[in-house]
């Protein structure tokens, strides 16, 4: 089979490697129809990553069941399934306690599309083993569109998690989203829906921002603190003087959820935060525990996660169109 490779800066290209086969009765094989590069792989295919290729790349994706071991009860061949970016087992202290991006029964950091915690390839590959099917994989509600769900590995759900939490405990709540890519652009679909008073989206991006403005968001390219403005602050931009700028804008008490991938250096406003009293979480994302109710979310008619996708290009054109940049395109393989 073929894994799509980074190989150096803005180069990507297909590999031969063999098939992958079920290790134990747990695992299964998928094949991606449906992949899309997340926000931070636009910084790994610009030289920005902390990693150095060559490796497998791609950690989003619908794929669809191929082969499944004898005690894999949860899927079946030809289900469409969310792959999650990263590796547990669903039975260790960890998972049992949501946190699946720590699962213990593996090295840690264990994801697809990176070689950290060991070599699990990429979801930009025509095949892919996953170890524990029953506790990874999300069968695809029915009714709900591949293209439109690829970001639900990561992404997508990363999302939810930041700001739907929020504003169940806070109704009403006022958010900031600072942003470059299509996080920012999910959260501003999700906290509209769920009930937030007021979004203001900053974003240099003129396309960005008019597609944040038909989720009902205000926009700008660019803002100074806005003191004692919002309840909640999302900020996905890996820029550390954009998470300053998110926390200098909080209401006591606010909450800051940070996208991380913060490459390179900065500082925080630490004394601002300690006179305010703020929250600033900078995390993994544990996605595989809230998948089920991002996925809910989205078929629930209230969000249109489809316009952020961007582009849908052809499989085979992955090696040529991935560097390109561009907002969220979606890589579709044919199924029959």
């Amino acid at each position: 089979m073929r894994e799509l490779t980074y190989v150096a800066r803005h180069t990507v290209e297909w590999r031969e490697t063999p098939d992958p086969k079920l290790q134990s009765g747990q695992d299964a094989i998928v094949a991606p129809v449906a992949a899309t590069p997340c926000d931070v792989d636009s910084a790994i295919l610009a030289g920005h990553g902390f990693v150095e290729p060559p490796f497998p790349i791609g950690h989003e994706c619908v794929a669809q069941v191929v082969d499944v071991g004898d005690a894999v009860t949860g899927v079946t061949p030809g289900d469409l399934v969310v792959v999650p970016w990263s590796i547990s087992c669903g039975a260790c202290e960890h998972c049992r306690a949501g946190l699946t991006a720590h699962c213990t029964s593996v090295p840690h950091m264990a994801m697809y599309g990176a070689p950290i915690g060991g070599s699990w390839g990429g979801l930009f590959s025509d095949l892919v083993h996953v170890p524990w099917a029953d506790a990874m994989l999300v069968p695809l509600p029915p009714g709900l569109d591949p293209i439109a769900m690829a970001s639900a590995s990561d992404n997508w759900s990363l999302s939810w998690r930041m700001v739907a939490p929020h504003l169940k405990a806070r109704p009403g709540a006022r958010v900031l989203v600072v942003a470059r890519g299509s996080i920012g652009l999910y959260v501003c679909d999700i906290a509209r829906a769920l009930g937030a008073r007021d979004v203001l989206y900053v974003d240099p991006d003129g396309e960005h921002r008019k597609i944040a403005e038909g989720f009902g968001a205000r926009t700008a390219e660019a803002i100074e603190p806005i003191h004692h403005g919002f309840d909640v602050a999302v900020e996905a931009t890996g820029r550390v003087d954009q998470l300053s700028l998110a926390l200098k804008s909080l209401a006591p008490e606010g909450f800051c959820e940070s996208a991380g991938n913060h490459f390179r250096p900065g500082e925080l406003p630490l004394l601002d935060m300690y006179l305010t009293g703020v929250n600033l979480r900078v995390a993994r994302d544990n996605v595989r525990s809230h998948i089920p109710d991002a996925l809910a979310l989205a078929g629930s008619g209230l969000v249109t996660p489809e316009r952020v996708v961007s582009h849908v290009i052809d499989w085979e054109d992955l090696p040529d169109a991935l560097p390109e940049r561009r907002l969220k395109p979606v890589f579709v393989r044919d199924r029959s």
